[in-house]
Formats: structure tokens, C-alpha cells, sequence
């Protein structure tokens, strides 16, 4: 079922509640919203999970209020859903800046309610190089991608669509995932990419101290694999599994080798739930 929870005065994100048993909290990436999680909503059920999906605000269903769109912010909200509902044992799942939020989440609130992390294609630990950290896209990039927010949003939407995948996909899909980004306010997606941009979550990574699983595209176009290396190397006892063949949308692209790898990841902590 869908709902709507208040996170602070005035501003309400919109939630999809699926299944019962062990909740599984997923945020997803820019500038994308809930459905994304769709192939993986309707399959984890089945095996006892409750799939809690958010909309980050200025995303899919949620409010688009001017401000709040810092990671700090961010991570607020996650936790005003987690109190609201009242969440605890929780997988953590974060695809791309949604793994930004998470990881910022698991800092900031010492990782409340959560015992497992899984950041998938995560713009971790920067999105953009330094003189002290060669990885990432170019500042100058995401300022044009800021420009073009403003000036011309379908394009932006179209053209970054043509980045999630290193192997064909159906158009229908590809228009079902823009469809996705158009609901978005460009005032939230152009927010956000400052915070890509600028936020540096290496002082975050050592924070984490759950158990978590990187998951990432080799072909990544988007959060290129060096990132997913250099978040691993950050958080203590995390483990990094590639997908040789799949590029950012690692979650449809490589669908049953990443579901299957999925449900294993989040088995073992409590064996015989489903």
C-alpha cells in the first residue's frame, strides 16, 4: 500500500509498504524515485521481507518543498520514516545518491535501526575527483548538468538514461525510467546535484558498522567502479561484489544474477526467516 509520512512541518514523503516480515528500507538514485525497486519489490516478499520504498522529497510522489536537499536533510527524513513506522533490524538499501543518502544516514544517526547495509552503484565515497581523490565526474560535468536542469530538464532526463546501461534495453523500459525522472521538480534535481557534487562521505565510511555489501557494475558509466573500490577500502569489513557484464542499472540490467545475489545477502542474518 502507499502512504504519505511528514518528516518535517509541512512536508510529506511519499511511501510504498509491500509484504510483511523483515523490512527493507530502499532509497533510490537520482533522478529516479521509488519505482525503480519495482523487479525487486515483487520478488522479496515471497521470501518474508516487507519492502518498505521511499521518495526522496522533490522525487516521484513526495513533496517539493525549496529547501532541504543536503544530504543532511536527507538522511533526516530516513530517519523521520524509521521513527514513524517504527522500523527496526532494517536493511538498508541505497542505489546511487541514494547510497549517498544512506551512507550519510549511518553516520549522522549512528546507524539507528539498521543492521545491514547494501549500497548499490553508490556515488561513495565522492562523486566528483579532488586533488587527493583521482575518481569520479569532473566538476565541470555536473555543472553543466546543473545548467541543463534549468534550461532544458527532458534532455537531461533522455541523455542521463542513455548512461545507466552497458547492454541493450528495451525502449519501453528506457521511456518507463525518463517517465521516472519527469516527475521529479527541477528545482530537486538540480539541489541534488549540488550535493553530489560537493559532499565528500569519506569521513563518513569508518561511521559504518554494520554488516554491508557494495554492489557494483564493472561498466559503470555513471559511478564508475574505482568508487565502489575506494568505498570498500573506507568501511570496515564491508565486501564488494561486481557485476562483470552491467553498467549503473545494475538492479535491472544484470536483474537475475543481482536478485539472486540479493536474497543471499540478505538471508544469513536470519536464517530460516522465510
Amino acid at each position: 500500500m502507499g502512504y504519505y509520512i511528514e518528516v518535517e512541518r509541512g512536508v510529506k514523503l511519499y511511501v510504498e509498504d509491500i509484504g510483511e516480515g523483515v523490512p527493507v528500507l530502499m532509497v533510490h538514485g537520482w533522478p529516479l524515485d521509488h519505482r525503480m525497486y519495482e523487479y525487486q519489490a515483487a520478488l522479496l516478499p515471497a521470501y518474508g521481507y516487507r519492502c518498505i520504498q521511499v521518495d526522496l522529497r522533490g522525487f516521484g510522489k513526495s513533496d517539493r518543498p525549496w529547501h532541504g536537499y543536503d544530504y543532511d536533510r536527507l538522511a533526516d527524513d530516513l530517519l523521520a520514516v524509521i521513527q514513524t513506522l517504527q522500523l527496526g533490524h532494517i536493511r538498508l538499501i541505497g542505489f546511487s545518491m541514494g547510497g549517498a543518502v544512506v551512507t550519510r544516514y549511518m553516520s549522522r544517526h549512528r546507524g539507528y535501526g539498521v543492521n545491514q547495509l547494501i549500497l548499490i552503484g553508490a556515488a561513495t565515497p565522492r562523486f566528483t575527483p579532488t586533488s587527493d581523490f583521482p575518481y569520479g565526474t569532473p566538476v565541470t560535468e555536473v555543472d553543466k548538468l546543473i545548467k541543463q536542469a534549468y534550461t532544458d530538464r527532458p534532455q537531461l532526463v533522455t541523455s542521463f538514461g542513455e548512461l545507466l546501461f552497458a547492454n541493450p534495453v528495451s525502449q519501453s523500459f528506457r521511456d518507463w525510467l525518463r517517465d521516472q525522472g519527469f516527475a521529479a521538480s527541477v528545482h530537486s534535481m538540480a539541489c541534488t546535484l549540488y550535493s553530489l557534487r560537493d559532499s565528500d562521505l569519506r569521513p563518513d565510511l569508518p561511521c559504518i558498522h554494520v554488516p554491508t555489501w557494495i554492489l557494483h557494475g564493472k561498466l559503470d558509466r555513471v559511478c564508475p567502479f574505482p568508487l565502489a573500490i575506494q568505498t570498500q577500502k573506507g568501511i570496515p569489513g564491508s565486501k564488494l561484489i561486481p557485476f562483470e557484464r552491467s553498467g549503473h542499472g545494475v538492479f535491472y540490467e544484470g536483474r537475475p544474477e543481482f536478485n539472486s545475489t540479493l536474497l543471499n545477502i540478505l538471508s544469513p542474518i536470519y536464517p530460516g526467516h522465510n
